[in-house]
């Protein structure tokens, strides 16, 4: 009897049999359960699903049962319940197939469930010898879910700021935010989808089940635009498509503007829109405006108390969405000087300008508690600021030369409805920072301008220096296409013109083929020993943004050395050097930091390999944009992060445009052996999409 004891079969308090030999399995823990992938919840938290659900739970097994070796198989033992329409209680079960333990285990609950119904349901695991505590039992929870099987009804939109294109058909516009409201009739929607054409896309929640939604809208471009919204109930069911059509107006113009283009003995600066602006009289009209832009003229501030202008008024209110803009030119950097500013209470509501810093001066934005840095002033260069203040977001922003620079910040701005300035900031003391530089063209708009926009406002277009297509020499000199300076060519180079067409393979057996020239009618070729072009001095300014676009083909498949196919020289160094480095299999440009011996140099490159005297050769493009100080190598149109890098200061070059050698020592090096073509040099950055169009034989238009 006592052997027969040992192997009987126990009941615990809850009624679960096991033997003494074998401990049951765990009770399955509610966070280890899910319906249709929810949590299991039960009550108000009840979990709606869109279709017939899987149940499922994580089963485990004591590890003090098993054996390291052993596996611990497990059953899940599910049962599932509900009160039907008749008021009688329904039951369905299932047992799972054997998973070993810490599996998870589900059911897929049968298609013929009651739609809108609680059915609750609960587990408990099965090892084959006995069975552990249901799921629900002592500190355990019951699960439910409700299957729905009705989608939500389509949501209607509505914006007071941007109606429908069928109630008003143009509405401003860029830069204006509108407000969407969104509301399904269904009482039981939770969130809704919703996209713009465009963009953006997202989710937002109600507040709860059936509240509407509003979602704030900045239009970023100007034409017909468009939302699509759905709403999306609890169980996760969608509803069909809403769709809303509006137009958006071009953003409109500045409520403030001082072009500040004023005859040279002005004593006030006339006003576009707004109030007229006093000058001080430390203010000279006349003065010269930034090339490549809309300005005519500008003014200089002397840094003096009497060195600013103010229409004694308000610009625009702080408290709204609001930008200020200049074209500014320091005449120093080392203290700290404001452009534009706005009256407060013994403090501005918002100052733009300029801040001297321990680790160098930086332009800044600052408003309501936020301040905004970035940039890098320099003494006698032009830079476009635009400060923002963004009411939607409470976000402050600056941009300097159309691009955002530092970190938008948050601010609170005050109420400041005192005089607007130019040139100075109010301080407990009275009047301080003078600015002491240029400025033009000031704008204040009551809107956010939108990034396009300060782009825009910032652009300079570059200029064409000079194209060289190299088609024809006389006496050694080739011309430029409109009259400028021409490239003499010296020893080793030539001009090759191909063939006159009088000669035609295909009908003369005896013609041999002569291959056409790069681009257009002719192109420089160049013997890799002395020869070589050049300008009679400097075509571009290397220390201020420029671009420079070549055609070349390399007459070698594996070239020695290194061979420069640009380069204009400093009194030590080149400047820059555009040259195939043969050990890298790429094209570099190379530019050094200063105008020094040894200097450390920038370098990016585009690999490709060499051409060995086929094809139609590469185009190649450096870019300097001295705006954000950065260097750009293109091949062939395009660019990539390994041709870009960055060069903080740019350094003006006094030496002739070099075609087909470099500085080397007191001489001359790195002659290339190969074709050139299709010359172009530009004062200021050509966008990506200009670039494309350098070496067709065409200038390209920059627009």
């Amino acid at each position: 009897m006592v052997g027969g004891c040992v192997a009987a079969l126990l009941a615990t308090a809850t009624g679960t049999a096991y033997a003494v030999d074998n401990l049951p399995p765990d009770q399955p823990l509610v966070r280890d359960l899910q319906s249709g992938g929810k949590p299991c919840a039960t009550g108000d938290d009840t979990a709606y699903v869109s279709a017939p659900p899987r149940l499922s739970a994580v089963l485990y097994d004591p590890e003090e049962d098993n054996q390291p070796s052993e596996s611990s198989p497990l059953k899940g033992e599910f049962e599932a319940w509900w009160t039907d329409a008749a008021g009688v209680k329904q039951q369905r079960s299932y047992t799972s197939v054997t998973l070993s333990s810490g599996s998870r285990q589900d059911w897929r609950m049968p298609s013929d469930i009651p739609a809108n119904t609680v059915v609750s349901w609960h587990v408990r695991a099965n090892d084959g010898k006995a069975t552990s505590p249901w799921s629900d039992e002592g500190d355990g929870s019951v699960c439910s879910f409700v299957y729905d099987d009705v989608s939500p009804e389509k949501a209607t939109i509505t914006s007071p700021e941007y109606p429908n294109r069928e109630d008003v058909f143009w509405v401003d516009g860029v830069g204006v935010y509108g407000h969407f409201t969104m509301v399904s009739p269904s009482d039981d929607v939770e969130s809704y989808t919703y996209g713009f054409l465009g963009g953006p896309y997202g989710t937002v929640s109600a507040a709860r089940p059936g509240a509407p939604v509003t979602i704030p809208y900045l239009p970023l471009s100007q034409g017909p635009k468009s939302l699509t919204v759905h709403a999306i109930d609890r169980s996760g069911r969608s509803s069909a498509e809403s769709h809303y059509d509006f137009n958006v107006k071009a953003g409109r113009a500045p409520v403030a503007r001082w072009k500040l283009d004023d005859p040279a003995d002005s004593r006030s600066a006339t006003a576009e829109t707004g109030t007229a602006a006093r000058a001080g009289t430390g203010v000279t009209f006349g003065g010269p405006a930034p090339t490549g832009t809309t300005a005519t003229a500008t003014v200089a501030l002397d840094g003096s108390e009497r060195g600013f202008l103010t229409p004694d008024a308000p610009a625009t209110d702080l408290r709204k969405s609001f930008a200020v803009s200049a074209w500014v030119r320091p005449a120093e950097t080392g203290r700290d000087m404001t452009v534009l500013s706005q009256d407060a209470a013994a403090a501005p509501g918002f100052d733009l300008g300029l801040r001297s810093q321990d680790a160098g001066p930086a332009w800044s934005f600052a408003i309501g508690g936020a301040r905004v840095s970035g940039g890098a002033p320099e003494t006698g260069e032009w830079a476009h600021l635009l400060g923002l203040y963004d009411a939607e977001t409470g976000k402050a922003r600056l941009y300097v030369n159309g691009h955002e620079v530092g970190t938008a910040a948050d601010a609170t701005p005050a109420e400041a409805a005192g005089a607007f300035q130019i040139g100075r900031a109010l301080g407990a003391a009275g009047y301080g920072g003078q600015w002491h530089g240029d400025v033009g063209d000031v704008q204040v708009h009551d809107r956010v301008v939108v990034p396009n926009e300060a782009a825009e406002l910032a652009y300079r277009k570059p200029k064409l220096l000079g194209h060289w297509s190299l088609e024809n020499a006389t006496d050694g000199v080739s011309p430029e296409q409109s009259g400028g300076t021409p490239l003499r060519l010296g020893t080793g180079a030539s001009l090759y013109q191909g063939s006159d067409d009088s000669c035609i393979p295909d009908i003369d057996p005896d013609c041999a083929y002569v291959p056409p020239p790069l681009v257009g009618d002719g192109h420089l070729r160049l013997d890799g020993e002395s020869g070589y072009a050049a300008a009679d001095g400097p075509v571009v300014d290397t220390g201020d943004s420029f671009t420079l676009g070549v055609v070349v083909r390399l007459a070698d498949s594996e070239p020695a050395h290194p061979m420069t196919v640009l380069s204009q020289s400093g009194e030590h160094t080149d400047a820059f050097r555009l040259r195939y480095e043969p050990s890298t299999y790429s094209w570099q440009l190379v530019m050094p930091e200063k105008d020094e011996a040894g200097a450390p140099e920038k370098v990016v490159s585009q690999i490709t390999g060499a051409d060995g005297g086929e094809g139609q050769g590469h185009r190649l493009a450096v870019v300097y944009d001295d705006a954000t100080d950065t260097i750009r190598l293109f091949l062939d149109g395009y660019t990539n992060t390994q041709a870009t890098t960055t060069l903080p200061n740019g350094w003006h070059s006094t030496g002739a445009l070099q075609i087909g050698r470099a500085r080397s020592g007191d001489g001359w090096g790195e002659y290339l052996h190969g074709d050139v073509d299709e010359i172009q040099a530009y004062s200021g950055a050509l966008s990506d999409g200009d670039i494309i169009g350098l070496g067709a034989g065409t200038d390209p238009c920059v627009c």
